[in-house]
Formats: C-alpha cells, structure tokens, sequence
C-alpha cells in the first residue's frame, strides 16, 4: 500500500515539475528571442519561484526516505538555488536585467526537465528510455558549470546593492536575543562556500554518472 501510494505521489510530483519548468524554459528562450535578456526575468519570474520553490519537498523525500537521494547532495543544491532565487533575485530586483539571469535559468530549466521526465517515467513505468537516462546523467557536464558561474556571477553582481541596502534583512544589536546577523557578510560567506561545495557536487554526480551508465550497459 504504502509502495503504492509513494509511487503514484512522486509520479505525481514529479510530471508536476516537469511541466513548470517546460513553461520557465519556453519563456526564458521566447522571451530572450523577442525582447533581449533584460526581459527574461519578468517573464519567467512566477514560473520559476513556483517550480525552484516545490524543490523544498525534495529535502524531505530524502530525509524520509521517500527516494534515495542522500541528503547531503540534495540539501546544498536546493539550498543554494533557493538562496539565489529568493534572496538575490526576488530580493533585489536591480540585478534582474543582468545577462547572466538567461544563462541561469535556461541551464535550470533543461537540467530540470530532464531531470523531472526522467524520474517521471521511471516512477510511472519502472523504467525510462535509454537516450533520457544518457542525457539525464550527461548533460549536467556542460549544464552544471553554467548554472553555477550564473549563481556566483548573481550574487557577486548583488553584492554592492546589498551593501547599500543597510538593514534590509540584517538584524542589528543591540537587541533582546543579543544577536546579529549582516546579510552582506552572510552573502560573501555563500560565495565562499561555492569554492569546496561545487567541485564535491559536481565529482559526486561524475560518480552517479559512471554507475548509472555502467549499470545500463549491463542490463
């Protein structure tokens, strides 16, 4: 029963996704066909913070047990989009217009509707074609790069507007709990937690990689 139920809610949840970040990616493109890269922001912005906000359920699957997924690859990964999605984009709409919002979210997008269809039809026929499975566990070899210089690049562009943002999100003392938290500063420390966090993602999606392809030939 409870493999049952588990099954139908992440065919679910996964076709869900596949279809919001079909619709981020067929804006992103049209939009920076037709009007330029300032434009593509705005016309991808509800889309984007529907789809990259659901990921948030993708930490409790792993914490559950619901998919297999280890925590410690799931949480950095949507830990970090969110951060750039809410905190730099949403937050501080005078980075909206830079060139490198296309980038990231047409290198989202591809890798997420792949990613989405792949585990789609695993979990609603048991298994997915062979040339999705190649470029599900093929295509983040180019895309992984360029989604993460687009996050670096957003959040190192952020960094003089949050500097003279001042207090916006930061909690100055003295205050009743005795703490302070400076966004600034907390945005420096994320830029510096790209530099180890990057090269071990990315080596442990060149290990899935491996497995995966390995296991498929054998089958």
């Amino acid at each position: 029963m409870f493999s049952a139920v588990r099954r139908i809610y992440l065919t679910a949840y996964n076709w869900t996704l596949f279809f919001g970040w079909l619709q981020v990616f067929y804006l992103a493109v049209s939009t920076l066909w037709n009007s330029g890269h300032e434009s593509v922001y705005a016309a991808v912005e509800k889309p984007l913070i529907l789809a990259q906000s659901a990921a948030l359920l993708e930490i409790l699957h792993s914490l559950a047990g619901i998919v297999r997924s280890p925590v410690t690859a799931t949480l950095p990964q949507v830990a970090s989009r969110l951060y750039v999605t809410w905190g730099i984009l949403y937050s501080f709409p005078e980075i909206r217009t830079h060139f490198f919002v296309s980038s990231l979210v047409i290198s989202w997008s591809i890798t997420e509707i792949i990613r989405y269809s792949f585990f789609g039809l695993k979990e609603a026929f048991g298994s997915a074609p062979s040339w999705l499975l190649w470029l599900r566990y093929s295509t983040f070899l180019m895309l992984y790069p360029t989604g993460i210089t687009s996050e670096v690049g957003l959040i190192y562009y952020a960094l003089p507007y949050l500097k003279e943002s001042g207090d916006k999100f930061s909690i100055r003392m003295p205050n009743r709990w005795n703490f302070s938290f400076d966004y600034y500063c907390n945005a420096v420390l994320v830029l510096g937690f790209y530099v180890p966090g990057s090269p071990h993602l990315y080596g442990y999606m060149l290990e899935q990689r491996k497995k995966a392809l390995a296991k498929a030939k054998t089958a």
